[in-house]
């Protein structure tokens, strides 16, 4: 795939084919502007201005193009997506506005995961040219992380083990002059029990580890940030069917998700001490696989009883949030791909969000909404913490019954966090099913951007 830094330019008066842009409201009278010949072109390709349509207008001996928004004065992220996407290869700039957050969408569109299998027939890159070249930085940053979670989540478990995970924690490492500590074998079984029982079953290059990165002044308010690195969940001893595990690859979503926003904050040198902690292991079934009725000691001290080895991110977690505790932090973020009933409760496109914090999770929702990428918050009801009761540990894993699943799940990491502490916890899906303009089937970020631009907010000052 050709770079993205590549897919914007500065606009200098360079030979570009101009792209118009309307809504179907504006279409009759822009209609109007146009030569009967234009007018019947865009009749057949059926364009009338609605959102995502692409039309090519011939015009003497070229052509310009012409793409449906919902409003051409108020661009989103994903609105010149589909242009993006089905524009032949070139150069192009917006007449009459400059694209501003559009950008976003307009490099997402142009990736592909080639790794296994080139693209058939693939279209070279589509240039756009603009003003705006000093709001590039911020909007390739956060597109380059975008893609990044992409290509974590859609490379497959083999060649994304918790080694392969270990590997771009060091990567982003180097890249920021961070100090990175992984921890496995026995200082593992002894300092997460709970990541060690989860992996230990594992084929030994799929070892279980935790990755603990720190990065920036001491002085500074101190942010933590973790990520499930579940590689590959077959369910364990409660083995999923084939159907629930074909897409388990994707089950580190929460570590691509922690890792790239971790880029987002040294790479804009947010004046924070930074923690980033990243469970990694393979949910296998061998003979040392922990069993359903095992009680399981942790790093904060609480035995948990196993009532269901599927359940098994939440442990991982409960280790390496009571760790990010340890540091006394500012706040805690969290991502995983933790429950199904989260996905059946908001569908693909939202990432269910939990906080103990009113104004918290309001900052998170409001840097959502703004940069296209909004959570949708769910409670932490304490009337819902007997689910997790155990007859004979401190806490169970799962709960027996249908009902809340995802704030279940998020009342048990909650028993891992200090007191006092603000969290936010995402039960993020890391994959689209089925492609948006902008965004590709496959793995995908749902609560980055809101993320990033919560904490850029949260710290600007220092």
């Amino acid at each position: 795939m050709t770079d993205i830094k590549d897919l914007i330019q500065p606009d200098r008066g360079q030979e570009a084919t101009a792209i118009h842009l309307l809504n179907k409201e504006g279409f009759e009278a822009y209609a109007k502007t146009l030569s009967a010949g234009q007018r019947a072109s865009l009749a057949a390709q059926k364009f009338e201005g609605s959102g995502f349509q692409v039309g090519i207008v011939p015009d003497g001996d070229g052509w310009f193009a012409v793409g449906g928004v919902a409003n051409p004065d108020e661009l989103s992220s994903w609105c010149l997506a589909a242009l993006a996407e089905q524009l032949p290869e070139g150069t192009y700039r917006l007449a009459e506005r400059q694209p501003g957050p559009a950008m976003f969408g307009w490099l997402t569109a142009q990736y592909r995961f080639t790794r296994y299998k080139d693209e058939e027939n693939a279209v070279g890159p589509r240039v756009l040219l603009t003003e705006q070249v000093g709001r590039l930085p911020g909007i390739l940053a956060e597109a380059e992380a975008e893609l990044w979670v992409r290509d974590l989540v859609n490379t497959p478990a083999e060649d994304m083990g918790p080694a392969a995970l270990e590997a771009e924690v060091e990567k982003l490492s180097r890249a920021h002059k961070a100090q990175v500590k992984t921890i496995k074998g026995d200082a593992l079984e002894q300092g997460y029990p709970m990541v060690h029982a989860v992996g230990r079953a594992a084929a030994r290059h799929h070892a279980p580890r935790i990755m603990h990165l720190t990065w920036g002044s001491e002085s500074d308010p101190v942010l933590a940030i973790v990520g499930k690195g579940v590689c590959f969940d077959s369910g364990g001893l409660d083995i999923k069917p084939a159907s629930g595990m074909r897409l388990m690859k994707k089950d580190m979503g929460g570590a691509a998700h922690a890792i790239a926003l971790a880029g987002l904050v040294m790479g804009a040198g947010l004046k924070v001490r930074l923690h980033l902690l990243v469970p990694a292991v393979e949910n296998a079934i061998s003979g040392p696989a922990f069993r359903p009725g095992d009680v399981l000691s942790s790093r904060k001290g609480l035995s948990v009883e196993i009532h269901n080895t599927d359940a098994e991110g939440r442990l991982i977690l409960g280790d390496a949030l009571t760790r990010a505790s340890e540091e006394e932090p500012d706040l805690i973020v969290d991502f995983a791909t933790l429950t199904g009933a989260a996905r059946v409760a908001l569908g693909p496109d939202y990432a269910a969000m939990m906080t103990r914090n009113d104004e918290t999770a309001q900052a998170f929702i409001d840097a959502g909404k703004s940069a296209d990428d909004e959570p949708w918050r769910l409670p932490l009801p304490e009337a819902y913490r007997e689910y997790l009761v155990s007859d004979i540990a401190d806490i169970a894993n799962a709960h027996a019954n249908p009902f809340a699943g995802a704030s279940v799940a998020g009342l048990f990491l909650d028993r891992f966090i200090g007191d006092g502490i603000d969290w936010v916890h995402f039960d993020t899906f890391a994959w689209r099913p089925s492609p948006k303009p902008g965004r590709s089937k496959g793995g995908t970020a749902y609560g980055l951007r809101a993320s990033w631009h919560a904490l850029q907010a949260r710290y600007a000052n220092g």
